[in-house]
């Protein structure tokens, strides 16, 4: 739908101009050719919501399109999961990908450790499972995704060091599921001496980052997240990362897998 308005040449914007008689006709018909199968599946909205009609290829709107741009917000949300043990490299690569391409980044672990940090009800049971390597509750972690989400106007996700076990799978399923559209799982792969190696010289301050703690978590990541991984990897979503090379080296491949979105 994103290539559609812009071949069309209308912005948001356009809505003034519509409303102040720039354009000649409201109701003239508009077509476009699209070869993007995403406006099939979309055809049946657009028809009640614009007058479109999908014929061979052609999609013709006999509405104005201010009311296809409120049909484009609904749009599935893009979801790319980032997973990989403490230190991979997930956060520096998920800088460079929202730079890069656009998308929305957040941190389970920065949403939680926001949330321990905000006094909120949760935040002595968040900082007890962080400080002994566990993974905490899923109804606390999925909904503060949700509201980052629902809050943003920009509609392609990178959800870094989510789902980490079965638990918040499941719930992802329960409270998501269907409303947004999983791309794929970007998997940094990285041992933990080079982990540990990295936690250590990053030197950040985090609680969960000490030595003793590292360990923990990536037992953890180990025991309950590959299994995660192993899910979808029978899905045919994983895209395996080399992390132990550096940065660059690392983007020169994360690039390869989002040229196409």
């Amino acid at each position: 739908l994103g290539r559609l308005v812009a071949d069309s040449s209308v912005a948001t914007s356009h809505d003034d101009h519509l409303s102040s008689g720039v354009c000649a006709s409201r109701q003239r018909q508009r077509q476009f050719r699209t070869h993007d199968s995403s406006i099939h599946h979309a055809h049946l909205s657009l028809q009640s919501a614009c007058g479109a009609r999908v014929e061979e290829g052609m999609l013709t709107i006999t509405r104005p399109l201010t009311r296809l741009v409120q049909v484009m917000a609904a749009v599935r949300p893009m979801v790319v999961f980032v997973l990989g043990g403490p230190g991979a490299g997930k956060g520096t690569q998920c800088a460079r990908i929202v730079e890069e391409y656009g998308f929305i980044h957040f941190s389970a672990g920065d949403l939680l450790r926001k949330e321990r940090d905000s006094g909120s009800k949760d935040g002595a049971l968040i900082q007890d499972h962080m400080l002994n390597g566990k993974i905490v509750p899923v109804e606390i972690t999925i909904n503060l995704i949700k509201k980052e989400m629902l809050n943003s106007e920009v509609k392609k996700f990178l959800i870094d060091g989510f789902p980490r076990n079965r638990d918040n799978l499941d719930g992802w399923y329960r409270v998501i599921g269907d409303t947004a559209e999983i791309k794929f799982v970007m998997f940094f792969d990285c041992p933990r001496e080079v982990c540990m190696e990295r936690v250590v010289k990053r030197g950040e301050g985090r609680t969960d980052d000490d030595p003793d703690v590292f360990r923990k978590r990536f037992d953890t990541y180990l025991s309950q997240t590959m299994p995660i991984i192993d899910i979808f990897e029978a899905k045919g979503l994983v895209r395996k990362l080399d992390a132990t090379a550096g940065p660059d080296e690392v983007f020169s491949e994360v690039k390869k897998l989002f040229a196409g979105l």
